[in-house]
């Protein structure tokens, strides 16, 4: 590590954080980014983790205090998500990276239809949200098959979890983007404890990206609680999209 490698990483963190908190998918960001300093793939996820736990705490803090995130419903998608993350590292560390590429190749397609069909995909009023047994089912099944993508791979886990909150479980955009940072949380927390026993964590610069991933984090999750649903849904859309063509163009050189 040089200061160049801080110069490229640190900025675009921040903004990895920024957009995490407003409809997940920071990892787009980031994660290339310390792929374009040269730090190595497991080395890059990993610290890449680090530095998201800290953005991604201080996001669901914002939300928590706000009163969108559903204390009861979250434990258990919490504890699946810590499970189905811990599952995902340990796969990472062993399966090929082109392999995880083709199968999220085949499910992005699906999740785009979801975004974009606004009969499928649409805002609900606290009043219309029902909590039943079901949703507590669908919230930590949803955050259990997340939480191994998220520990194998990781870009686009927030919106995953948004979508998935939303379509099954019946949340409305802003208490699904809230119970999704709680769950992301679990997902980041859980795979970085498998990377850091691995020693493919850069402590260093993980805390520098940190610093300025909180600070996006921070300024994100305000304009998410002051716009809601209207800021969510473009961020959704532009996540999917850079992550289609970050994978085509990964594929492609490979």
């Amino acid at each position: 590590m040089n200061i160049t490698t801080f110069l490229i990483v640190c900025p675009l963190v921040f903004l990895a954080g920024f957009v995490d908190a407003i409809g997940g998918g920071g990892g787009l960001i980031s994660l290339p980014a310390y792929l374009f300093a040269g730090i190595p793939v497991h080395t890059a996820i990993g610290t890449n983790k680090f530095s998201a736990v800290f953005g991604t705490t201080l996001a669901t803090g914002r939300f928590a205090k706000q009163g969108m995130i559903e204390k009861r419903l979250a434990l258990p998608a919490v504890a699946a998500a810590f499970v189905g993350a811990s599952i995902g590292a340990r796969l990472s560390l062993r399966m090929p990276e082109r392999m995880t590429l083709i199968i999220l190749l085949v499910i992005l397609p699906f999740v785009a239809f979801l975004v974009l069909n606004k009969k499928l995909l649409r805002d609900r009023s606290p009043e219309e949200e029902q909590i039943t047994g079901r949703t507590y089912a669908t919230a930590a099944a949803s955050a259990f098959l997340v939480g191994i993508y998220d520990g194998l791979y990781g870009p686009g886990t927030g919106t995953f979890l948004i979508v998935l909150l939303n379509v099954w479980s019946r949340l409305g955009l802003k208490s699904a983007n809230g119970q999704a940072k709680a769950i992301n949380l679990a997902t980041n927390l859980s795979s970085l404890i498998v990377f850091l026993m691995h020693g493919t964590v850069l402590i260093p610069l993980g805390l520098s990206a940190a610093l300025c991933n909180m600070i996006g984090a921070y300024l994100g999750a305000g304009l998410a609680l002051k716009r809601g649903s209207k800021a969510i849904r473009p961020v959704l859309l532009l996540v999917l999209v850079l992550l289609f063509v970050k994978i085509i163009s990964q594929l492609l050189v490979q």
